[in-house]
C-alpha cells in the first residue's frame, strides 16, 4: 500500500488532533470546556487523565488555556527524535578499521566480537565478569521504547518476546506538506510487524540490553533477560506524543521491569511552560508535553517500571540552557531564536522519576557531544566517542551492537556478496548463517548499559509478580538505589573546564560537582560487575 490516514495533525482544514490533559478531577468541565471551544470529542484515557479531541487549529487550543480545568494541550505530532549520532562523517573512512568477519583473534573470545566491545569491559559485563555470575532472569521483562526491535537478527531471537511486543505507530510515507517522511509502506495497512525495525536505532538499543551469548557477534550487559519490543517512533526516528503515552501505559499494565527510552521530546527541544516569547497556544501545548509524559512516566513508575532514558546530545550544560534556536522543528521553516532558562525542560531526562544516563567514551571522559548538568546527569555510561582518544577519528571507539541487514542493504552498507561496504559495519558468521552490527555513537547508547545493569539486579533482587504471571518485580526505587551504589564514582577532569576539539571546532564544557556526584558523571559510571554482588541491605 502507498497511502496511510491523515496524520492527526492535519485532519481537515483547519482542524486538528489534541491531546487535553485535564486538571484531577475535572474530567467533566474539560470535556465541556471542549465543546465550548468548538471542538469535538473522540475519546478519553482516564488513566492518564486526557480527552482526544478535534478543534481549530491555534484557536481552539488558546480558548482552552483560559479554562481552569486543562492542564496542558499537545497537537499529535511530531515530538521527538533518537538520541545517536552517525558512526561516521560523510567521507570518513579510516585504514583497518574494517575487519568484515571479526578475524580469527575474535574468535578467541566468549563471543566473536567481543573484543571489539570496549564498553562491556569499561563496566564489566564480559564472560570473566558479570555474566559468569550474573548474566540475568528470563523472568525480567526489558521494554525497548524505540523506533522497534528486530526480533529476527540472529543475536537478539533467542531473547526476543513477540508475544508482548507492540507496533504504537503507523508508517507515515510523507509529512504534511508532501516531503518523505517514512518512506513507502512494507507491509499492509502501513503497519510494521512487531518484530520489525527499518531505522535499527532500536535494535542497537536492545542488542546492547541483551544480546545473548551464543557463540554469534556481541553479547549484551543482561544476555539472559528478555527483551519486549514498545515501538514508539516511526521509521524515520521521529517520535509522537499518543504512540510515547501508549508505550508506557502497556509497560505499566504487562509487567515490564525496566524501559528504555533513548529519544528525546519535541517540536520544543526545551518545553517551556511560562515563556513570554512563545503564543499562548505554544506554551500550552509546551505543558501538554511535560504534563502529558510527566503523568504517563509516573503511571508506569507507580507499577513498578524502572524508567532509564538518555540525556541528549546537544553538547548543553542542561542547568543553563540560554538559547533554543532549533525550535519548533514542526512544520517545516518554524524554527527562530528563543532565549530559554533552566524552567524550560527537556523530556523525558528531565522528567521526576527517569534515571538520565550521559555518555562516555573509551578512556572514560565525557563524549563531547554529551549533554551534562548537576541537576540532570543521574548516572553515565559507555555511549562512544570517535575523536576522545586522540590520532583523530577512529569508528572503533564507538558503540558496536546489531543491526537488521535489511536497513544495511538499503542504504549500502552491505555489497552485493554480503561483505560489509562501509567501515561502521561488521560482520559476523556462523554455520553459514550471517549476521550484522554496526557503530554508532550517542548517549541512545549510553542508556541501554544503565538499563541492562537495571535489569541485573531485578534478575538478582526481584520477587515473583503477585499476579501470578511468572514475571519478576522490584520498586523502582530500590532499583535506582542499587544503580547508584554499585556505580564506579568518577571525579571532574581536573581542570573543570574540560576543552574538546573535534571536526574543526573546540568547545568547553565545565563540570560541576563532587566526586560522589557531578555534572558530567553523576554518581558514576554503571558497573555490572559491581552490581553482581552488591549487597541490597
Amino acid at each position: 500500500p502507498t497511502a496511510v490516514p491523515a496524520p492527526a495533525a492535519t485532519v481537515t482544514g483547519d482542524s486538528r488532533e489534541y491531546l487535553v490533559f485535564y486538571t484531577p478531577g475535572a474530567r467533566t468541565r474539560a470535556l465541556r470546556a471542549v465543546t465550548e471551544a468548538g471542538g469535538t470529542v473522540l475519546s478519553t484515557e482516564p488513566r492518564l487523565g486526557y480527552v482526544i479531541a478535534t478543534g481549530p487549529g491555534d484557536r481552539f487550543a488558546e480558548h482552552l488555556a483560559a479554562d481552569a480545568s486543562v492542564a496542558g494541550v499537545s497537537s499529535d505530532r511530531r515530538i521527538g527524535a533518537a538520541t545517536a549520532r552517525p558512526a561516521r562523517p560523510a567521507g570518513a573512512a579510516p585504514a583497518g578499521a574494517l575487519l568484515p568477519d571479526g578475524g580469527a583473534l575474535h574468535r578467541q573470545a566468549a563471543e566473536p566480537l567481543a573484543t571489539r566491545q570496549w564498553d562491556m569491559k569499561m563496566i564489566g559485563a564480559t564472560a570473566a565478569g558479570s555474566h559468569a555470575t550474573v548474566p540475568g532472569d528470563r523472568r525480567v521483562l526489558v521494554g525497548v521504547i524505540d523506533t522497534g526491535v528486530d526480533g529476527r537478527h540472529p543475536d537478539i531471537a533467542p531473547n526476543f518476546d513477540r508475544g508482548r511486543s507492540r507496533n504504537f505507530v503507523t508508517d507515515r510515507p510523507t509529512d504534511p506538506t508532501g516531503a518523505e517522511l517514512d518512506g513507502p509502506c512494507e507491509f499492509s495497512g502501513c503497519k510494521d510487524p512487531a518484530d520489525w525495525d527499518d531505522d535499527g536505532h532500536g535494535t542497537h538499543v536492545a542488542s546492547t540490553i541483551a544480546s545473548p551469548v551464543n557463540g554469534l557477534g556481541v553479547a549484551g550487559v543482561a544476555p539472559r533477560v528478555t527483551l519486549v519490543n514498545l515501538r514508539a517512533g516511526q521509521d524515520s526516528g521521529l517520535f509522537f506524543l499518543k504512540p510515547s503515552l501508549d508505550a508506557l501505559t502497556y509497560a505499566a499494565d504487562t509487567g515490564i521491569d525496566v524501559v528504555n527510552m533513548s529519544y528525546y521530546v519535541d517540536p520544543w527541544l526545551f518545553n517551556c511552560a511560562a515563556n513570554p516569547a512563545d503564543s499562548k497556544a505554544e506554551r500550552l501545548e509546551q505543558r501538554g508535553v511535560i504534563t502529558g509524559m510527566q503523568r504517563a512516566l509516573d503511571y508506569a513508575r507507580a507499577r513498578g517500571v524502572t524508567l532509564v532514558g538518555a540525556l541528549g546530545n546537544g553538547a548543553t550544560d542542561l542547568g543553563r540552557p540560554r538559547t533554543d534556536t532549533t525550535s519548533p522543528d514542526h512544520p517545516a521553516d518554524a524554527a527562530r531564536v528563543r532565549k530559554i532558562d533552566n524552567s524550560c525542560l527537556s523530556v523525558p531526562a528531565e522528567s521526576e522519576g527517569v534515571i538520565s544516563v550521559s555518555a562516555v567514551g573509551p578512556g572514560g571522559q565525557k563524549a563531547y557531544y554529551s549533554d551534562y548538568g548537576i541537576e540532570q546527569t543521574d548516572l553515565s555510561a559507555p555511549g562512544g566517542d570517535e575523536y576522545g582518544g586522540g590520532g583523530g577519528y577512529d569508528v572503533t571507539r564507538t558503540v558496536l551492537a546489531a543491526a537488521p541487514e535489511h536497513v544495511l542493504r538499503a542504504r549500502g552498507a552491505i555489497a552485493r556478496d554480503g561483505r560489509p561496504a562501509d567501515p561502521g559495519v561488521v560482520r559476523d558468521c556462523r554455520n553459514g548463517a550471517c549476521a550484522y552490527y554496526q557503530y554508532l555513537a550517542g548517549t541512545s547508547m549510553a542508556a541501554p548499559h544503565a538499563t541492562g545493569v537495571a535489569a541485573l539486579l531485578v534478575s538478582r533482587f526481584g520477587v515473583p509478580e503477585p499476579s501470578g504471571t511468572g514475571g519478576l518485580t522490584m520498586p523502582p526505587a530500590e532499583v535506582e538505589r542499587l544503580l547508584y551504589a554499585s556505580a564506579t564514582a568518577r571525579a571532574c577532569p581536573s581542570p573543570r573546564a574540560h576543552v574538546y576539539r573535534y571536526e574543526g571546532r573546540k568547545e568547553t564544557h565545565t563540570c560541576e560537582g563532587k566526586k560522589s556526584r557531578n555534572g558530567f558523571y553523576g554518581r558514576g559510571v554503571v558497573d555490572a560487575a559491581r552490581a553482581a554482588t552488591v549487597p541490597r541491605g
